[in-house]
């Protein structure tokens, strides 16, 4: 197989069942600038699933994947994903390594290279009662199970940070798994809940952080200063020197009247907080309750969508420090959410997408260089209507271990969920 043939994204025209697509005119729905490939043969609904985990091994070579053979629908506690690689050095060959049972669409099952090492993933799984996360090095083979499914993974591959999937799945559905009831459902803010440390070599975990400890803490920028609402933990991210820990603190009232105050951005309110990897030194980065998709950029800080008062919406930069300064980045050019990370080859320069815009449903792929504020737009992706809510297919834009190549999850050949792969040029054309 020619990886980036001269005709781009070439298919075969079949449909999935998807009503009203109009698969003889689908390709025209979307503008792709950047060589692309699809790299999964359509024979199933693949893809990757969160934009902050390393998809690639250090060379390159091996692509993570999931499969399944459905979609339209949320998954049961019954519904199998398939967990593999694509093997690009061998016609993208898909090679199962595993099952989970402990998925979404949003985030699948964590699925990811395990940092520092050649051939080592890991991916979450219910067995026995629990959710677990299997550690498999897909050269030897060798495979072994920790009892607690972990969340991220610190960038020397030892520890990693987990927070409780059975809650997720009561309070967000879509990011929690099926398949365990929460023991804490109706306990507005449990103390025996929250943020774990797991050391991957014993499997041990220490709870770290509570959700009650959180929930404790004032909000001003609250209403009804969380005075009755449930709240929850998500999005943990571990700062790529291992120094700190990043999470979303999140919380919901049970009045609708009262989470409208939050209706732009979910109908639940969001804080993001950051800690020592031991849960000391806690700091409230952005306190405005409207904090979304974000990455750490390096040990200086994070760089997230929020709604800054007096500022509006926007992509801004967060010290993490106390007191720490918030600068807004790419004013005027990042207007709209999305899920943004840094290229491997410099801090300049944001990978980043959006939502479908407009009648015309594109998601917008670029980069934009924070340096030169220069927007690259390498595609606009047509998403089908039916593609929506939880059931919703991000592109979730993650780049490869070298920045060489940058890979989506994408609808917009009409196969269903499928896994693209644009070839970056020669990283000059982008300043």
């Amino acid at each position: 197989m020619s990886l980036f043939r001269d005709f781009i994204c070439f298919i075969g025209i079949f449909t999935v069942g998807l009503s009203g697509l109009g698969n003889d005119n689908i390709l025209s729905k979307s503008k792709i600038n950047w060589p692309c490939e699809r790299i999964t043969d359509g024979n199933g609904f693949y893809w990757f699933a969160y934009y902050d985990k390393l998809q690639t091994d250090p060379t390159e070579r091996y692509v993570l994947a999931m499969r399944v053979n459905f979609e339209g629908r949320p998954p049961t506690q019954d519904d199998i994903v398939d967990i593999g690689y694509i093997d690009l050095h061998d016609s993208c060959k898909f090679n199962k390594v595993g099952e989970s049972r402990s998925w979404g669409w949003q985030q699948g099952c964590q699925l990811q290279f395990v940092p520092q090492t050649e051939s080592t993933i890991l991916w979450n799984d219910r067995q026995d009662g629990k959710f677990v996360t299997h550690i498999y090095d897909i050269k030897t083979k060798a495979l072994r199970t920790i009892d607690r499914a972990v969340y991220a993974v610190s960038p020397d591959g030892k520890w990693a940070v987990s927070t409780d999937f059975r809650r997720l799945n009561d309070t967000r559905p879509g990011y929690g798994y099926a398949g365990i009831p929460d023991p804490n459902k109706d306990i507005l803010a449990p103390s025996d809940s929250g943020i774990w440390k797991v050391d991957l070599s014993t499997g041990e975990s220490k709870l770290i952080i509570s959700i009650a400890q959180i929930a404790a803490l004032p909000n001003k920028y609250d209403k009804y200063a969380m005075d009755g609402a449930k709240h929850w933990f998500n999005h943990l991210l571990i700062s790529p020197d291992g120094s700190r820990v990043e999470f979303l603190h999140r919380w919901r009232y049970e009045d609708k009247e009262k989470n409208s105050q939050f209706k732009e951005v979910g109908g639940f309110g969001t804080r993001m907080m950051t800690s020592d990897p031991d849960g000391k030194n806690l700091r409230i980065l952005d306190p405005f309750n409207y904090t979304s998709h974000f990455i750490w950029k390096g040990s200086y800080g994070i760089l997230a969508w929020s709604r800054i008062p007096d500022k509006g919406y926007g992509f801004f930069l967060f010290e993490d420090a106390e007191n720490g300064k918030i600068e807004q980045v790419g004013k005027g050019v990042m207007t709209n959410n999305g899920h943004n990370t840094y290229m491997p080859q410099s801090y300049d320069l944001v990978l980043n997408d959006t939502y479908p815009l407009g009648k015309e449903r594109r998601q917008m792929l670029y980069i934009y260089n924070t340096k030169t504020g220069k927007q690259t737009l390498i595609a606009e992706l047509f998403s089908p209507k039916e593609y929506k809510s939880s059931f919703r297919c991000d592109l979730h834009p993650r780049a490869s271990a070298k920045g060489s190549y940058i890979f989506v999850d994408s609808t917009h050949e009409g196969l269903g969920r499928q896994i693209y792969m644009f070839k970056v040029p020669d990283i000059k054309t982008l300043y």
